[in-house]
């Protein structure tokens, strides 16, 4: 039981990687705050954890200010305490050209995947500080070291999370407080399904073609899984991963070496 009583806090926890990692962290005796912009979707995560954890299903805008701080008050309410662990997984990816990337797709962007990581890891950090240990995990991308063509807006985000990351990491480093991201390539969830359907509209390849081509991204020629990124993050936020701090870790088969 690595978290046996820990607060975890884990956004977007209602489906695909948010819900790997808290059912992982269920099993390991944490208690967990699943936050989502639809309550049906954290609810059913809520239900399948069952005995196996405490949870509580929150509906929260990472990108609204007002949101996270109501977020947050709901944990001390419920569990008298905040937050031991953040993983901050709430997050968009829409494609465009640069040319067709109006300033709405721009700001989503920035606000969910960036303001979002910020506003709930500077909420969640003073009670880290007072108890002298915490876990900030943040969900990135490779393409937050990359970039790629379509994605400027959404690569964008995950390099200013990755800067954050770095930065906060450094500034919290003797704290007891460790923060780092995951960047996985393609995930086999249902934005890399949204991730088929571009490709086919765009390029007229069947599904099927359209899927082999994105498994060739990888080295090892598949997608990654949600349990693979959910065992990433457990022993990020375990006693075993003290040690490592301000790290952007790739899980992708080998595709990026740095």
């Amino acid at each position: 039981m690595k978290l046996e009583n820990r607060i975890a806090i884990i956004t977007g926890g209602g489906r695909g990687i948010g819900r790997a990692i808290a059912l992982e962290f269920a099993r390991h005796g944490a208690r967990v705050v699943l936050a989502a912009r639809t309550a049906q979707d954290v609810e059913k995560t809520a239900a399948q954890i069952g005995n196996e954890g405490t949870a509580l299903p929150v509906v929260c805008d990472v990108s609204d200010v007002a949101s996270v701080q109501l977020m947050f008050a709901r944990v001390l309410v419920k569990f008298g305490g905040g937050a031991d662990i953040l993983v901050n997984n709430a997050g968009i990816a829409e494609s465009a050209p640069l040319a067709k990337t109006d300033d709405d797709l721009w700001q989503r962007h920035l606000a969910i995947n960036l303001s979002g990581t910020f506003y709930c890891t500077r909420a969640a950090v003073p009670a880290m500080l007072e108890r002298g240990w915490g876990r900030v995990i943040n969900v990135a991308s490779i393409a937050g070291k990359t970039g790629a063509p379509y994605i400027a807006a959404y690569a964008a985000s995950k390099h200013g999370v990755l800067g954050l990351t770095r930065s906060i990491a450094l500034e919290l480093a003797a704290k007891g407080i460790t923060v780092n991201a995951i960047c996985p390539g393609y995930v086999d969830t249902d934005m890399a399904a949204r991730g088929v359907e571009n490709v086919t509209a765009k390029t007229g390849r069947s599904a099927e073609q359209a899927l082999e081509a994105i498994k060739k991204t990888s080295p090892q020629n598949r997608l990654i899984t949600v349990e693979e990124v959910a065992a990433l993050a457990l022993l990020l936020a375990s006693e075993e991963g003290r040690g490592i701090n301000g790290q952007a870790i790739n899980i992708d088969g080998g595709a990026v070496l740095f």
